[in-house]
């Protein structure tokens, strides 16, 4: 049903006879009112404040996020500073400073519009090298570090993207009905392992969304029994190591849902509760990066200067793309694309921004 093409820098699905729901003007309509309703009711519902956030940071202070440590973000020479610095990949330390930086309270949070640029990424119909994402932060305790509470946050949040879905097919005759299930379903990546030992953790993902339709996998990062993570987080922002219960350990994980237009899961948030000191320093170990405790940011954190938090990013564009129904990401966000794939998709009614 969905044809497969390699292009010359990436992949490209087709689903076969795909028909945009909206026009081009429409869209972008659509895309406001989307954006819009979204983060104030997001922010209502984990009580968050709007603040604004760099698209540059230092490359000395460490704040910049590693992603799973092997991109190299854009970086150039400040002449006037005599200074590196980079174009963020996201803010998922950034938040944590500026929380303590703001003097935010126990109980609050922040959220802001994260724009970024990752030129590793291998485009395909879910991936450009321009990123848009609510990177979002909230202020815990100690008693809240825990597997619970993650889940507690995660229905919230889940609870805001259903309502957001109910209101663009309500406000949007021409989009098909909700996709999406009442409740989103939890899973440990251990479990996952366990349930699919002969497939790779992308076709686990695949195989439970399509059963379960949303789901939350918990604890991504640490190593599985077979060696190998589920997939690769930085050492210094997500919790992945602290142990829950059964032996399975992570304080962090990923949304996905079941997208029928490409027939395929579907990640649309990364999140997590924060590291503390001790599992700070134990990730920094696991991963051989011990180096970084002399950072401005591991610094801060090191000497109790910043709260323990709990936090994620939710792409806008994924979350726009999936609500109206599109087949690519080009046609909700303005990116730059080969002309090979721009000429393949206008050829199968994907018309790219």
């Amino acid at each position: 049903m969905h044809k497969q093409i390699i292009t010359s820098n990436g992949k490209l699905t087709l689903p076969k006879g795909y028909k945009p729901s909206l026009n081009l003007r429409t869209t972008e309509e659509a895309i406001k009112f989307i954006k819009d309703y979204f983060q104030i009711n997001l922010a209502k519902e984990l009580n968050l404040k709007r603040i604004s956030a760099p698209i540059i940071v230092l490359s000395n202070t460490g704040l910049n996020d590693n992603l799973t440590g092997t991109e190299t973000p854009v970086s150039f020479n400040v002449k006037s500073m005599n200074e590196t610095a980079e174009i963020v990949q996201s803010l998922a330390k950034w938040k944590r400073n500026a929380l303590a930086d703001y003097s935010f309270k126990y109980g609050e949070g922040l959220y802001t519009d994260m724009n970024a640029l990752r030129p590793h990424e291998i485009p395909d119909n879910l991936h450009s090298i321009y990123v848009d994402q609510w990177d979002w932060e909230k202020i815990i305790n100690d008693k809240e570090r825990n597997l619970n509470f993650l889940k507690f946050i995660v229905r919230k949040i889940y609870k805001v993207i259903k309502r957001t879905e109910n209101r663009v097919c309500n406000k949007y005759e021409q989009i098909e009905q909700s996709f999406l299930p009442t409740n989103i379903h939890f899973i440990h990546s251990e479990e996952l392992e366990s349930k699919y030992p002969s497939l790779s953790p992308q076709e686990r993902e695949h195989a439970i969304c399509k059963e379960k339709g949303a789901v939350f996998v918990i604890g991504i990062g640490a190593k599985l029994s077979n060696g190998s993570p589920h997939d690769s987080r930085a050492a210094d922002y997500d919790d992945w190591s602290t142990e829950t219960r059964n032996g399975y350990k992570g304080l962090n994980g990923d949304i996905l849902v079941w997208n029928p237009v490409l027939g395929r899961a579907y990640e649309l948030s990364s999140m997590g509760i924060r590291v503390n000191k001790d599992s700070l320093l134990q990730q920094l170990h696991i991963k051989g990066e011990t180096a970084k405790v002399k950072l401005y940011y591991h610094q801060r954190l090191l000497k109790g200067e910043l709260p323990l938090t709990i936090g994620g990013g939710i792409g806008q564009s994924r979350l726009c793309m999936f609500f109206l129904r599109k087949a690519h990401i080009g046609e909700v966000q303005a990116s730059i694309w080969t002309n090979e794939t721009r000429n393949l998709c206008k050829q199968h009614n994907i018309f790219l921004l």
